[in-house]
């Protein structure tokens, strides 16, 4: 079993019942900053893992009209190409009671992610910071968000007092505009959503004290300043 000594982790026996248990989760924690504030905000992922569970919180009954939802990365793409996280955000997660919520997506018109990064952090600077809630995935590499291990720009994206970083991966498609990790972990609650054996043991080896170099999502879970793992097999 994980080790929850660090990190709180929350199991659940299918998918379905993680997507359901995460989608309460955030509702709560975004109704608290709501109640608390009069705003919320959230960031999410994309890829394959999240739509489930995307497509379950949009259905939550909450204020969506007071929520800004914006995502933890993007490939820098047309929005609506295949790979474009903004397009799975708006078919899973803004219909129904969460299609009045505020996006903000990260991509616009310019050639690249490097080009495109100071519009994208000046339409970032209108949110309520921090972050409420972040939610994200991981890699097969470690990745999470757009930090990928490898790429030239990662150590720029962890130190930068900026909110986003523009990303090249040598392993995956697209360049990409990411949150940075001081963006990420400033987040009154960080959480991570994985599914699958392999993914566990990835993790589990990530945070293993002996565990070097620290894989970003490593670096991302020391650095924040609550995080839970929501995992399923």
């Amino acid at each position: 079993m994980p080790d929850t000594r660090t990190h709180p982790w929350h199991l659940a026996d299918t998918r379905d019942a993680l997507d359901s248990e995460l989608a309460r989760f955030v509702a709560e924690r975004l109704n608290e900053a709501l109640v608390a504030r009069g705003t919320a905000s959230l960031a999410v992922s994309g890829g394959r893992t999240p739509a489930g569970f995307l497509r379950t919180l949009g259905a939550m009954p909450l204020d969506w009209s007071r929520i800004h939802v914006t995502l933890a990365d993007e490939r820098w793409v047309p929005a609506e190409h295949a790979d474009s996280n903004a397009r799975l955000v708006r078919e899973t997660l803004l219909t129904g009671p969460a299609a009045s919520a505020h996006f903000i997506p990260l991509v616009s018109d310019a050639d690249n992610a490097a080009a495109g990064q100071p519009e994208i952090e000046q339409r970032l600077s209108v949110l309520p910071w921090p972050l409420d809630v972040v939610v994200l995935g991981m890699g097969d590499d470690g990745h999470t968000a757009s930090l990928f291990p490898q790429a030239p720009e990662l150590e720029a994206a962890m130190t930068t007092p900026a909110r986003c970083a523009a990303i090249t991966p040598v392993t995956a498609p697209h360049s990409r505009l990411s949150l940075s990790l001081s963006a990420l972990t400033s987040a009154r609650s960080l959480l991570v959503h994985i599914t699958g054996e392999s993914k566990r043991q990835l993790l589990d080896a990530a945070l293993a004290q002996s565990a070097t170099p620290h894989l970003p999502i490593r670096r991302v879970l020391d650095a924040a300043a609550e995080a839970h793992v929501f995992w399923t097999p």
